[in-house]
């Protein structure tokens, strides 16, 4: 019998988060659907990604709920182990292991979370490694590479671990200008496959380009939800039109 895959892989309903007295998320709902792509972004500090740390399950979360592919995982993070073996998180620093090759990064957690066996985590991340046309770099250690092939690697790592969706937390605002691309070119080839994707960015072009859903996150508060046409078109809300403004 087919194993039931929920159509909603994401489903955040009135989260909130404090640090100390301080309101970082208020009121959060948020639904993400399988193979849909959406952007998240707004000012600095208005909150994007605690909410993506609270989603990929690395923190909790004072009240709401959270559940993830069919798993409800509690404010104090009940349950998050499950959650975070299905979500591929690529962060704005690589967190490559500096003392192993490209190659043995990307089995790594293959081979201690997924129990596989060595050659077929070599097999999958050779694999995903042309995915993201680093294969010929397999051998090589993170330092002999430039920001943006590490990052093309943390992805490939991610993706061996069969993501159900791929969480990306600024990708790109670690990087030179002229590595940016790269980058982008993998996450819109990722896009354009059907992997469901929650990206944090500034990269309006980006968005632009592959969002079903872009959201505006202000003073920890979802403040505006839109189809790209709606968020960049003329009529466009304020708040939106003011930003897009500074980041254009």
């Amino acid at each position: 019998m087919a194993k039931h895959v929920p159509s909603t892989v994401i489903a955040v309903t009135g989260m909130s988060k404090h640090f100390g007295a301080h309101r970082v998320l208020n009121d959060i709902h948020l639904n993400v659907e399988a193979g849909q792509r959406v952007v998240v972004c707004g000012p600095s500090g208005s909150g994007k990604s605690t909410l993506a740390r609270c989603i990929s399950g690395l923190e909790g979360y004072g009240s709401g709920t959270l559940t993830v592919n069919g798993t409800l995982v509690s404010p104090r993070m009940r349950h998050a182990d499950r959650v975070q073996v299905n979500i591929g998180m690529v962060f704005q620093q690589f967190n490559l292991f500096p003392h192993l090759s490209v190659l043995e990064n990307c089995m790594l957690a293959q081979r201690w979370v997924r129990r596989r066996p060595g050659e077929e985590a070599k097999r999958i991340a050779l694999e995903h490694l042309e995915r993201v046309r680093l294969a010929d770099k397999a051998s090589a250690y993170p330092a002999r590479l430039s920001g943006g092939q590490q990052q093309r690697v943390a992805i490939a790592r991610a993706l061996c671990m069969n993501p159900s969706v791929m969480l990306f937390d600024e990708a790109t605002s670690a990087l030179d200008p002229e590595m940016v691309k790269e980058v982008l070119d993998t996450m819109i080839a990722l896009a354009r496959e059907g992997m469901t994707m929650v990206c944090i960015t500034h990269e309006m072009g980006f968005a632009r380009a592959v969002a079903d859903k872009i959201v505006f996150m202000d003073g920890g508060q979802i403040v505006h939800e839109a189809s790209p046409d709606t968020f960049f078109g003329e009529d466009a809300d304020p708040r939106v039109r003011k930003f897009l403004r500074q980041v254009l």
